[in-house]
């Protein structure tokens, strides 16, 4: 049996949510809480909960702040975030925080079910809207480190487990040019050597994977 606890000030969509989870053959609600501190108030209230749905825009404590201070004294609960939010820096805040989901308020019950499910399942529930919103974050943060296409080559037979010799005869440098060219990578990535250099570089999808 999946046990639910809820946290959120709206009563009439805290009671929906409650009467769809205990219609479930798996699942109960064991808590529903208005705020943060009324459920922080009570010992170990939420021990033998297993996921939690809470919402951001609360009265006193928010959410996000919630959420990591639920976790410091639960550290197994699976909080799932609930918000009409959907920006980033809210999204981004919730998840580092440690909420293993995100969920718009517009949710439909059987997409809530679902999350509940998935979450437990060790997934990572979030509505269709907001997974694009962090994708499109996520690949806006990545960088290209304003490499030049030679300093692409270059870090492509390096990653290839060439040598600055065979670099050289590759690309058609001598040995200095090589080792200057590198020099300037380390420089524009931060790197502090090779491997360095060639995992930011995979990690930003700067090279062909082989």
């Amino acid at each position: 049996m999946i046990k639910v606890s809820i946290i959120e000030d709206n009563k009439h969509l805290s009671e929906g949510w409650k009467t769809v989870i205990n219609l479930e053959d798996d699942m109960e609600i064991q808590h529903v809480f208005l705020r943060c501190e009324d459920a922080l108030g009570i010992a170990n209230v939420l021990e033998e909960t297993n996921v939690l749905l809470l919402d951001i825009e609360l009265p006193g404590m928010s959410g996000i702040k919630g959420v990591k201070k639920l976790l410091s004294d639960y550290p197994n609960l699976l909080v799932i975030m609930i918000t009409v939010h959907e920006d980033v820096d809210h999204i981004y805040s919730a998840l580092r925080n440690g909420a293993v989901g995100y969920l718009n308020k517009t949710t439909k019950p059987t997409d809530l079910l679902d999350a509940i499910r998935v979450a437990v399942n060790g997934g990572s529930p979030m509505s269709p809207n907001i997974a694009r919103r962090v994708v499109q974050r996520f690949q806006s943060e990545k960088k290209d480190f304003d490499l030049d296409e030679k300093e692409i080559q270059i870090l492509q037979s390096l990653a290839s487990g060439s040598s600055y010799k065979m670099v050289a005869k590759q690309l058609y440098l001598s040995i200095d040019g090589v080792r200057y060219h590198i020099r300037k990578i380390y420089q524009k990535m931060d790197a502090k050597n090779r491997a360095d250099a060639i995992n930011k570089a995979y990690k930003n999808n700067l090279l062909d994977n082989q």
